[in-house]
Order: structure tokens, then sequence, then C-alpha cells
């Protein structure tokens, strides 16, 4: 894969002028900004189809998705369209309350990710182990292959020989130069076959019409009352969220790729605005695009522009180049497709190697998420699980940090416990226990000096030990608390039980 640092870049950093502006780089986004267009058509009407709109619907939030991500986005390079997790998400309301419906989810799905973009929400993605990083992406690999496979099951023989030269041109023409992306050389030489041997195989035009002219800009066809909004509301909600959890996990993949950083918060804003302006122009709204992203970084993009000609090289094509278009064989796109999806996938995290030293709650978690994803077809769903799994594995593991050990003075007047690790939830719930309420002498010292509060599970265990000590007329004193911990035991002891 290209990696981040031809050496226009740096050069265009110390000019201060825009990296595009180089001519080699310019060409380089140029061309994978075409390579993405052409694989973003069939994606597009599918998931029209998918929503229950018409394909025009898909094709045009495509378009204002790619344009105005690439303005106002956080992640260069990042392309965001139309996609099958939102079209899934809008399905019932377009099914059930029309278009019009639709378009108002749209528009309000993009107000509330302006609204949690403003409040911080790409912060949690720093909670996201990267256990589950590695079950998203090679989740998305394994999704990206097998939506291919209906392209390859009751097709004409002859798709079959396409496919698989396609992918051979992919693999061998670099060798001979990579001036010009393999997957648009694959593309055009496919369909040159395909329209000179005339050859009766599914094509791009058979997937729906392409649109002739331009969206134009409107208001949803609704009522403007609150009993819209009710209805519209909780779809626009899971629009926001899943809409969210897509992008902001594609841009940190993308991140991992290139070794740079993106702004998240000005993504998930971005992310809004472009919903806000596709909703506007009739669009079915959209998200980050896995498989499209991938497709345009492996091609060496690495600045907006690219994402920007794909937005507008996909209005081009539709209205301009529509009957060539049309005639491009679905075996050319499947077979890039094919490629994004073993280039994607993380075959170093399945190595018999890799998967000995790993520990196994590592492996229930990407296998969590990787299934979950595979079963629902959502990738927000298989992050969201796989945290959790990670979340709770974690928990069980901290919570045998947590020891008590007991020493009597020689006198025999005071008991002395000391408690070690992190006191919360999980490790606290057994500190109870631990303790010889009957044996121990008349005075306890519990000494936390290698311990450390972290919620009020904590402070009520202690208070639960102070108290049966008290029931049996002995004293407990607790000392060694670091200054958060006291604040925490100060504010909270004796005002956990309804009893004081």
């Amino acid at each position: 894969m290209p990696r981040l640092s031809p050496r226009a870049l740096p050069r265009a950093r110390r000019t201060g002028r825009p990296a595009w502006l180089s001519p080699s780089v310019g060409r380089t986004e140029i061309l994978s900004g075409l390579v993405v267009a052409l694989a973003l058509i069939p994606e597009a009407i599918s998931f029209s189809i998918i929503a229950g709109v018409d394909p025009s619907i898909g094709l045009f939030a495509s378009f204002t998705m790619a344009v105005v991500i690439a303005i106002v986005g956080g992640r260069p390079a990042m392309i965001s369209a139309a996609t099958g997790a939102i079209a899934l998400v809008v399905a019932p309301l377009a099914r059930e309350h029309g278009l019009g419906y639709l378009i108002a989810t749209v528009i309000l799905g993009g107000l509330i990710q302006v609204a949690l973009g403003a409040l911080g929400v790409a912060k949690l993605m720093r909670f996201v182990p990267r256990s589950v990083m590695v079950g998203f992406v090679n989740a998305l690999a394994i999704l990206i292959f097998m939506a291919q496979v209906p392209e390859l099951v009751d097709v004409p023989w002859m798709v079959y020989p396409l496919v698989v030269a396609g992918l051979a041109l992919m693999v061998f023409f670099p060798r001979l130069t990579k001036a010009v992306p393999a997957p648009l050389v694959s593309i055009a030489a496919l369909t040159a076959i395909t329209v000179g041997a005339a050859l009766a195989v599914p094509t791009v035009g058979d997937r729906g019409a392409l649109p002739s002219a331009l969206p134009v800009p409107g208001l949803p066809d609704v009522p403007y009352t609150l009993d819209t909004l009710a209805l519209i509301a909780p779809y626009a909600l899971a629009f926001a969220l899943v809409g969210l959890m897509e992008s902001l996990m594609t841009a940190k993949l993308v991140d991992d790729l290139t070794d740079t950083r993106s702004s998240k918060t000005r993504e998930s804003i971005g992310q809004g605005i472009a919903n806000i302006v596709t909703g506007f122009f009739g669009g079915m709204g959209g998200c980050a695009m896995i498989g499209q992203t991938m497709i345009n970084v492996k091609n060496g993009a690495r600045t907006r522009l690219s994402t920007f000609c794909a937005g507008a090289f996909l209005m081009v094509l539709c209205i301009v180049f529509g009957p060539w278009v049309s005639q491009i064989p679905m075996a050319a796109l499947v077979a890039v497709m094919i490629l994004v999806s073993v280039g994607t996938f993380d075959w170093h995290s399945i190595a018999p190697a890799t998967l000995k030293r790993m520990p196994a709650g590592e492996i229930t978690v990407m296998v969590v998420t990787v299934a979950m994803v595979v079963a629902t077809h959502n990738l927000a769903i298989g992050v969201v699980l796989g945290s959790l799994t990670a979340l709770v594995i974690f928990a069980r593991r901290v919570a045998h940090l947590a020891e008590v050990s007991a020493v009597i003075d020689p006198d025999g007047t005071q008991a002395i416990y000391a408690v070690t690790g992190q006191l919360f939830f999980a490790s606290s719930n057994d500190l109870v226990g631990r303790f010889d309420y009957a044996g121990d002498p008349d005075h306890v010292i519990i000494d936390l000096s290698d311990a450390h509060i972290w919620d009020a599970s904590s402070v009520a265990a202690l208070d639960a030990v102070q108290a049966k000590y008290a029931a049996r007329g002995k004293t407990v004193q607790i000392i060694g608390l670091n200054e958060p911990s006291a604040k925490m035991h100060a504010t909270l002891s004796g005002e956990l039980s309804g009893s004081h």
C-alpha cells in the first residue's frame, strides 16, 4: 500500500501550498477519485433499492455527501456517500410513510450529528479497544466480500473469467507502472472487452437508470407538526448514531493506514452538515463508505481533492457519460471489491503464531465483534457489543487485583488490614467478606495506602465493613487514603444508606 509521504507532500508543506497542487499528487488524487466514482455507482443504486427509493436518490446522496464532506470533514481522503447501514435504518420509514418523511429524517439526523459532534461524542472513540478495531477491520473485509457473492451466483459463465482477468490486471499491472491506478485500467479493459465482444453479462445499467440532471434543492414534503417530529425522531436518532459510529471507526482506520491524525470532532460535525445538505437536495443520507475509502487510500489518495473528485465525477459520469457508464460490466467492479476485501483483512491477526501469544480475552473480543457484524450486517452493533465484551473481560480481570492482608499486633490490641489494588464495583464486592469480624480485637485499622477508591460501590463496601465491626462494639480506623480517594470517601461515606 502506498504510504503517506510521497516526495511532493513534504515540499507542499514547506511552501505552504495545498498538497494537491503538486502535479504528481494531484494526478493521483484525481485518478483515484475517478476509480471511486465508478465503484460508487452500483453501490449507491443497490442501497437505494434496499431503502425502497428510486436509484437517483442514492446517487444524489453520494454526490452531495462526498462533495460537502470534502470541504467540511475532518478526515482527508475518506469517502462518504449513501451506505447500506443507513439504508437499513431508513427503509421501514420510507416504505411505510414515503420519501418526504425519509428526507425529513435525514435532515433531522444531520442536526443531531452536529449537536453530538459539538458535545464531544467523538472523544468516546478512545474507549474502543484495539481488539475491537481489529475485529471491525476483519468484519468489514468479510462484508465487502459477501456483498460480491450475489454478483457471482446465477450469472453467465463469462462473468468468471472476466473477474479473474480483472484481478490479474490489478495484481500485475502495478509492476509495469503506477502512474495510473490499476483498478481504473482493469475497469476500462474489461469494459472494452465486454463491449467489443458483445458479451451478454450483467452491467451497471442493469442495476437501475442513471439520473440525467443535477439534483434541485427543496424542502421535504411533510406536515410540519409535532406528530411528524415524534414519528421521525427515533429514526433520526438511530440514523445519527449509526452514521457517526461507522464514520468515526472508518476515520480511525484511515488514521492507522496513513500514519496521520484527523479531527474526529470536525468529522462528526461535518457528517451532520453533509447530511443536512443531502436532505435538502433530496438524497437518502449517508456516512463514511469503508469499501470505497479503502479503494481511495490504497490507490495513494491522501487529500480532500480525491473525495471531492469522487462526488463530482459521479454526477459527470451519470449525466454526461451515462450511456457508456451503463455498459461497465459488474464483473469489473466485483474484481475491484474482492481485491479491496483481501487487502483490508488483517491476516496477521489470525496467524497461528499471533493467536498463540494473544490473551484469550482479546481473541474473544475480536471474535464477538466479527460475529456480530457479520450476523447483523451492521458495523455499529458489532463495535458496541465488542466494546461491552471488552469492558466485562477487563472488569473481571481487574477485580482480582484487589488484595487484603491482615496483621495482628503482638500485644493483640489491634488488627491491621492492608488493602492493595483498585477498588471499584467489581473488586469491592468481595471486600466485605475478607475481614474477621468476630475474632479481631476491639480496634481495627484498614490501611489503603496502596489502594485507590474509584466509585460509590467501594465507599459503600467500606461503610458495610465499619457497620459490621460497630455491631460488635469494635472501632475501625481507615488510613492511607490518597487525595482523590479521601475526597470521595469523605463525600459519600454514611450517605449511601437510607438508615442514617
